[in-house]
């Protein structure tokens, strides 16, 4: 008997499992206020040289501000003051003559004037992020991304090692500390110290809440339970369009989002630890009870005492409880080293363009809170078609189609014109809800393809991976001033090449999860999601076969 076969027999998909991803919703509630927290933070509003130091008490005085900036600020091509040069003295004659294309400039030579109509303060114009120093800007989202891909490697080893639950814990902990402390920040060095050690913690809520919840359900329930979980994702990023807008202070802003862990972590209380890692690490006793309170949960408690305790082991096939596991034994073993490859590469594809597409949302003609909202609603019709595609044409096809899908609209406005903002914003808000799609594949169909003995180390590998993409992925954006299309056409290559990857990968649409490395290299058992169909057929025979010799 199989742990599937188990959780079948108490209902692998009842009130048990729907109290799990409710208490694992809160948290994942939290996480894209965080990861997309820098289209706040550190947005950079309309802004100028501050013009203070010319005022004599004379003429300059005596001008309104619109012929302050005049005589002030030179005028870039598209006929909007400049953000970051300055005449070095008052050109007044410029009043009657409006050319000012062979005067001198200068740098800013007393810090900016912001336009704080939109944000009341930003770290940009706390710390004058701008013009010379606006990669430092664009470096705090890479600096946060680099602490979740520090993470997802520790996360990823620690959880595999210590059990799903107690590492949640942690990452609460983690993310709820060093989140309040971020808002506290007195420097620009502070800040990223502490953003850094906030990405650490929350990639632990990313990858143990997936797993824990994938693990808890049966085979038939496994894209319902991992698209409900995902909802969580989309409703949180909508609600932090809501939250910004109406807190525009930046530190408040930062408490705001993460002050929800605090009842994440009096939740975490109610929560059970994964029975199938007890089971893999021989902790058999912890499993059977919480198999019995799943049970007595959805009223199923009649089957599991037919389940002996001393017997559990044996029946789900696990016989490897004193082995200890590592990213080492990713890659092993030949199947589990293409695994991890094709997967790598997948993940860093999914996580670059999602990021690169939600990390730059000026340009479409519409208020940051509006385009925000917009990308964010669109996650949730993208996340119900792509459960029933996940059942209908399997998760490969899913995870390569979405991505090619993707690629494609990035294309397309590569060649829309800027002044078409109605056709760009429609085509982006197309791919960003397509970008949505193949990251909610991705993380359930990862989940399937890795045995329960190294899934969180896959996971782990995985979300660094990812985490690299999406590190690089603002420093892409800075490219723009090199050539305007680069960064897109950088992100649309990537995005397809992943897609073409993804057809690579072995499909695992009602297959069991592989408990085993063997089950992956097929040494101990087959395994159906990595056997071809000519050897599934000669199995069959050979099976039936026994069945007429046994009779």
């Amino acid at each position: 008997m199989k742990f599937e076969n188990i959780l079948e027999e108490i209902d692998g998909c009842g009130w048990f499992q729907v109290l799990i991803v409710t208490l694992l919703c809160i948290p994942r509630v939290i996480l894209p206020c965080h990861f997309l927290l820098n289209n706040f933070i550190a947005a950079v509003p309309s802004h100028h040289c501050d013009l203070s130091s010319l005022d004599d008490g004379s003429v300059f005085g005596n001008l309104t501000q619109e012929q302050r900036l005049t005589v002030s600020v030179p005028v870039q091509e598209d006929g909007t003051p400049s953000s970051c040069k300055m005449f070095p003295e008052p050109q007044f004659h410029i009043l009657s003559n409006s050319n000012n294309s062979d005067l001198a400039t200068v740098p800013c030579q007393n810090g900016w004037a912001y336009d704080n109509s939109t944000f009341k303060s930003t770290m940009a114009t706390e710390w004058d992020l701008v013009c010379d120093r606006k990669g430092m800007n664009k470096a705090t989202a890479t600096i946060f991304f680099v602490g979740v891909m520090m993470g997802a490697i520790a996360f990823g080893t620690l959880t595999d090692k210590f059990g799903r639950k107690p590492m949640l814990l942690v990452s609460y902990t983690i993310s709820i500390v060093f989140g309040f402390a971020s808002a506290f920040s007195n420097s620009y060095t502070m800040f990223g110290v502490m953003r850094f050690f906030t990405g650490f913690g929350l990639t632990g809520i990313s990858i143990i809440s997936t797993v824990l919840s994938v693990e808890w359900v049966d085979i038939k329930h496994r894209a319902l339970i991992g698209i409900t979980g995902s909802m969580a994702w989309s409703f949180g990023n909508m609600m932090l369009a809501g939250i910004a807008y109406q807190v525009n202070d930046w530190r408040m802003l930062m408490i705001a989002v993460s002050a929800p862990l605090g009842l994440a972590i009096i939740t975490w209380w109610w929560l059970p630890e994964s029975a199938r890692w007890l089971i893999a690490n021989g902790k058999v006793e912890g499993a059977h009870l919480y198999l019995e309170k799943c049970a007595r949960f959805n009223n199923r408690k009649d089957f599991m005492s037919k389940i002996k305790l001393e017997h559990l082991s044996d029946e789900v096939g696990m016989d490897n409880h004193n082995k200890t596991y590592s990213y080492l034994d990713l890659v092993r073993t030949p199947k589990m080293r293409i695994l991890a490859l094709l997967t790598g590469i997948v993940w860093y594809g999914v996580a670059s363009t999602y990021y690169g597409i939600s990390l730059n949302i000026t340009g479409f003609g519409l208020n940051v809170y509006l385009t925000h909202f917009i990308y964010s609603a669109i996650e949730v019709p993208a996340k119900l078609v792509v459960y029933f595609c996940l059942d209908t044409i399997g998760r490969k096809h899913c995870q390569a189609g979405t991505l090619l899908l993707t690629g494609t609209c990035i294309a397309i406005n590569i060649f829309v014109p800027k002044g078409q903002w109605h056709v760009r914003t429609i085509v982006a808000v197309l791919g960003k809800g397509l970008s949505e799609a193949s990251f909610t594949t991705v993380i359930l169909y990862t989940a399937e393809l890795y045995p329960t003995v190294v899934r969180q180390n896959g996971l782990g590998y995985n979300n660094f991976m990812a985490r690299l993409g999406v590190s690089i992925a603002p420093l892409i954006i800075l490219l723009e001033d090199v050539w305007k299309p680069l960064p897109e056409v950088i992100i649309c290559c990537v995005s397809i090449l992943s897609g073409l990857v993804a057809f690579l990968l072995p499909e695992t649409h009602n297959a069991r999860l592989p408990e085993t490395i063997e089950d992956i290299e097929q040494t101990k058992k087959r395994n159906p999601i990595f056997v071809s169909p000519l050897e599934k057929t000669e199995v069959l025979l050979k099976s039936q076969k026994n069945n007429e010799l046994d009779q």
